[in-house]
């Protein structure tokens, strides 16, 4: 199998610390029902009001842990930075995730939201920049406080519409996310995604959301138009980088999800690999160091200035 073949999260595409002393200073934090969740913050010693502070929003079941290197990058360009898991994810699982209380809409109007709430009150005045990877970008728009985001980044960033698949992939992805991966999770309570190899284990109501086959978020089992309407409040300056080889983060994909972004300046910068001399990059590589000097960039100065800066790879897609 290829990167674009290989099921989200196998052992290859996943980067970690590879010691304890390559992450921020850990920290728990409760969601507004009390979930206790865990991250990781990279704090500069002396507050800065004009010093960004961001919080990255991760994929669907993916640990916190995977963006540590692009966390070190960040606060090396003078930025404060906040990572955390989802319930039910790395540092915030519970012992046991049968049973548990979880969706895509409680990751982004509970948990991410509780993000936001800590930015504002460990990093009081500062600016509040977000990047979001795969659902991560969805989260983005969930939160209640999302009017607090100045700047905005998503990579890849889509719900997970099966229609939107790059077609040479999307029926093995089909197969595997929406007929084999809810039929597991049937058996065991939730869905061992760690033992086979797919991704971390994930809640049962996570596999839910991705699974029903609907092109509109707010008519996935935990959708609602109060969440709809959270997507509006965000004015942020957006850019939405998708990459060619990406079977999940096709145009339709990536457009699907600006368009609930309607109140947000949007930005959709389109990447092939060979733009930056590379044969592939698919959906999880981005946040790889070995894409520091070439794709991490191009972040970062969105970040920075709000634009992209001259030179910058791709080209932006047309919006109507």
């Amino acid at each position: 199998m290829n990167l674009q073949e290989t099921p989200p999260l196998a052992a290859t595409q996943i980067e970690l610390p590879l010691a304890s002393d390559a992450l921020g200073e850990p920290f728990k934090e409760p969601a507004a029902d009390g979930f206790l969740l865990g991250g990781f913050t990279w704090r500069h010693a002396v507050q800065d009001t004009q010093r960004p502070v961001v919080i990255i929003n991760a994929a669907t079941s993916v640990r916190c842990r995977h963006y540590s290197r692009f966390a070190d990058y960040l606060f090396a360009n003078d930025f404060d930075v906040i990572t955390y898991d989802y319930r039910g994810i790395g540092e915030s699982r519970p012992a046991s995730l049968k049973g548990l209380k979880a969706s895509w809409s409680d990751w982004g109007a509970l948990d991410f939201e509780a993000m936001l709430k800590r930015a504002q009150r460990e990093f009081p005045n500062q600016p509040i920049d977000v990047v979001g990877h795969s659902f991560g970008g969805c989260a983005a728009g969930l939160g209640a406080s999302g009017r607090l985001i100045r700047r905005l980044v998503t990579v890849g960033a889509q719900f997970a519409y099966w229609r939107d698949y790059a077609p040479a992939h999307r029926w093995r992805m089909l197969g595997k996310w929406h007929v084999v991966m809810p039929l597991i999770t049937m058996i065991y309570g939730y869905f061992p995604g760690k033992r086979l190899g797919w991704l971390e284990d994930t809640p049962a109501g996570v596999v839910r959301d991705w699974c029903t086959p609907t092109a509109r978020y707010e008519r996935r089992p935990s959708g609602q138009d109060l969440h709809v309407r959270n997507f509006a409040a965000v004015t942020a300056k957006a850019l939405a980088i998708s990459v060619s080889d990406d079977p999940y983060g096709t145009i339709p994909a990536i457009e699907r999800l600006l368009g609930y972004f309607t109140h947000a300046s949007n930005t959709h910068l389109r990447i092939a690999p060979q733009d930056i001399g590379e044969k592939e990059v698919g959906h999880f590589a981005f946040f790889r160091s070995a894409y520091q000097a070439t794709l991490w960039p191009i972040a970062l100065s969105w970040l920075q200035n709000g634009e992209l800066a001259p030179g910058t790879p791709g080209r932006t897609v047309p919006r109507s």
